[in-house]
């Protein structure tokens, strides 16, 4: 049986699901067919329903819940792990509601927590994430919203932080970041869903028992990360909610769509979202 999956190219899940893809695992006669993109590449993709299964931002889950489904383990839920809004050192009191903000994608959970945090910043172009601290060094942009590694890197790269949106949400909720979920199609069997979700988690743990088995895969789709900064990455972003969202997870989540919809920016709160 093939499986069609999709997931990005982002040091956590090349580590999360390195044993799945290669079989280090017993997939059960289950063979994972990769497609590798940018988070908003997959989150554009889910909107037709092509993939069978994917990651996705949690904010694009809203708009494609009736196709998918959440899988309880490989989401990306955290403390201190958020988007972070930042501009060139020196220009911290230049930026303002008519500033030119750069954003990773219109369906990305970090768009979707600057829009609950800037409202009235509405100048904002996606552009993808590598992308956004040279176009603000270059002077084409004011500021942008930075994901993944980056947070470990841009003070070094001549930028200064303006706000940890992931502790704006944090200290408004207290409850941890949803950043990225693994989703399944809905029209998958209910018993192969809980096989696969099994599976993921396996292979979570497979990756944490042995660490450097998954290597040789992170370093072919890392962007030239240091080896500090994958590791850093890696620890931050796969943690214990990747394992089993739980209750915690389960509610931060329901709290996110709950408090979109309160300004506007959903139009629904998602339904039967977990498939356990």
């Amino acid at each position: 049986m093939e499986i069609t999956l999709g997931i990005s190219t982002c040091p956590n899940d090349t580590y999360t699901f390195d044993a799945l893809i290669h079989k280090k695992i017993d997939t059960q006669g289950i063979d994972f067919k990769v497609v590798m993109g940018d988070v908003q590449e997959l989150n554009r993709r889910a909107m037709c329903g092509d993939l069978q299964m994917t990651k996705l931002s949690y904010f694009a889950y809203a708009q494609v819940y009736k196709t998918y489904q959440i899988l309880d383990a490989g989401s990306a839920l955290g403390f201190a792990n958020g988007p972070l809004f930042i501009c060139k050192k020196g220009n911290e009191h230049a930026i303002n509601a008519q500033s030119k903000i750069l954003i990773p994608g219109k369906e990305t959970t970090a768009n979707l927590l600057f829009s609950m945090a800037y409202p009235e910043y509405t100048n904002k172009t996606e552009c993808l994430f590598s992308e956004i601290e040279p176009n603000i060094l270059s002077g084409k942009f004011d500021a942008g919203v930075i994901i993944h590694e980056n947070r470990f890197t841009y003070a070094e790269r001549g930028f200064s932080m303006l706000r940890d949106l992931g502790n704006f949400w944090e200290s408004e909720t207290h409850t941890p970041i949803p950043l990225g979920a693994i989703t399944i199609r809905r029209d998958i069997p209910q018993d192969l869903k809980l096989t696969i979700n099994r599976l993921l988690r396996e292979s979570i743990e497979y990756a944490n028992a042995h660490p450097q088995e998954s290597n040789t895969f992170i370093h072919e789709h890392a962007q030239a990360i240091e080896d500090d900064v994958l590791a850093k990455h890696i620890a931050l972003f796969v943690n214990s909610f990747s394992l089993s969202l739980g209750s915690q997870g389960k509610t931060a989540i329901e709290t996110l769509y709950h408090r979109a919809k309160s300004v506007g920016i959903i139009s629904e709160v998602p339904k039967e979202m977990f498939i356990l």
